[in-house]
């Protein structure tokens, strides 16, 4: 199977999708070389409307959406549903996420297609699974983000806060990208295929496990605290003498002696009530963060710095979007879309064996239609 810098490639995966959650699972495919029909509506994923501002085109889309072939298909139209018979049967990976029972209803259900295709790789990408009284509730992101009770712990007292980009979304792709190449490998070793399942809520209770084992062991749940540590401190944001805003994290009481001798030039405060230990700084939070909250406003950004490197304290500024932009370790990729080239934010998995891997462009909407239509003709 495919060439180094592209291991899938040679594989096929149709994908009836939209939105987020399974075009993320589905761009990582494409980007590992496996050739990704993406099946639209006339009309397009409505995540090509969702802005404008990537050159003129969804930021959303150009994001998730290389290196994949766009086909427009209306599966109520004979003609249309037998093509996409045709492409499934050829297909190593299908994957959906329209409502639980749409593609069941339209004859691509997956305990059928997996029936008639004992190799293919199903993959079913719901906001709460497919049975149960919650499958037929809409589930955007920001809605799962609130049933999950992530938003319950998220910004600050006053109030339940959105995570700021598409958490819930981007979880269950990645977590049903996982899924296909562990059903890949078992079916390199017994000829048979899978039928996979992902919600975005299963997604994100998974990693909601530490806020539900703590409230379930103590009867309490985190406390939204913004920028700062339910249970350590000090660990949180501090301003700078010229308006900075720097993150501090002190993970342990060596970590926290250090801190003290180095940044704060307090070698004696571990020993003074109230500092000693975790426990203790975690019940004085506003004294501790207020003293050291003093310390820094003493100081630049810069002179903050150099003395936390000093005392070898974990630190990060609270960077906004044009920090970012500048910033040092960001890695870009541009990636080719009908309106020119957008350097959008690079993979985070680095292959650094081999010639740099390629990576496609962006479609049209339904550029491929005409060429796919021929080529999987009956």
């Amino acid at each position: 199977m495919g060439r180094p810098g592209r291991p899938l490639e040679g594989l096929l995966v149709v994908s009836m999708e939209q939105a987020v959650a399974a075009p993320t699972c589905s761009v990582k495919l494409a980007d590992a070389g496996a050739r990704v029909i993406k099946i639209e509506r006339a009309e397009g994923d409505f995540a090509r409307g969702y802005d404008r501002a990537a050159a003129g085109q969804s930021t959303y889309f150009v994001w998730l959406n290389r290196g994949k072939e766009s086909v427009c298909l209306d599966i109520k139209e004979a003609g249309d549903k037998a093509l996409l018979q045709r492409l499934v049967g050829k297909a190593d990976v299908f994957i959906q996420n329209l409502a639980p029972g749409a593609m069941g209803r339209a004859g691509f259900g997956s305990a059928e297609l997996r029936r008639r295709h004992p190799r293919l790789i199903t993959v079913d990408i719901s906001g709460y699974g497919e049975s149960g009284d919650y499958a037929t509730m809409k589930a955007y992101d920001l809605l799962v983000q609130a049933e999950s009770g992530l938003a319950s712990i998220t910004g600050h007292p006053a109030g339940p806060g959105r995570v700021g980009v598409s958490v819930c979304d981007i979880a269950c792709g990645t977590m049903a990208h996982a899924a296909v190449l562990e059903a890949l490998i078992e079916r390199g070793i017994t000829g048979e295929g899978k039928s996979i399942g992902v919600s975005l809520f299963d997604a994100m209770a998974d990693w909601m496990n530490v806020p539900l084992l703590y409230f379930e062991g103590t009867g309490h749940a985190p406390q939204r605290i913004g920028l700062a540590h339910p249970s350590i401190c000090p660990y949180g944001a501090f301003a700078t003498s010229d308006g900075a805003l720097v993150l501090i994290s002190i993970q342990n009481e060596r970590e926290w002696a250090q801190f003290c001798a180095g940044f704060l030039q307090e070698p004696e405060l571990p020993q003074r009530e109230g500092f000693r230990s975790n426990v203790e700084r975690v019940a004085n939070r506003p004294v501790v963060d207020a003293h050291v909250a003093a310390a820094f406003a003493k100081l630049s950004r810069e002179a903050c710095a150099a003395r936390l490197r000093e005392a070898n304290t974990a630190y990060g500024f609270v960077n906004d979007m044009p920090a970012l932009v500048a910033h040092p370790a960001l890695r870009r990729l541009p990636v080719r879309t009908p309106n020119g080239d957008v350097a959008v934010a690079a993979p985070a998995a680095r292959f650094n064996d081999g010639a740099p891997r390629q990576y496609g462009a962006v479609p049209g909407l339904g550029e491929h239609t005409e060429a796919v239509r021929r080529e999987f003709s009956a």
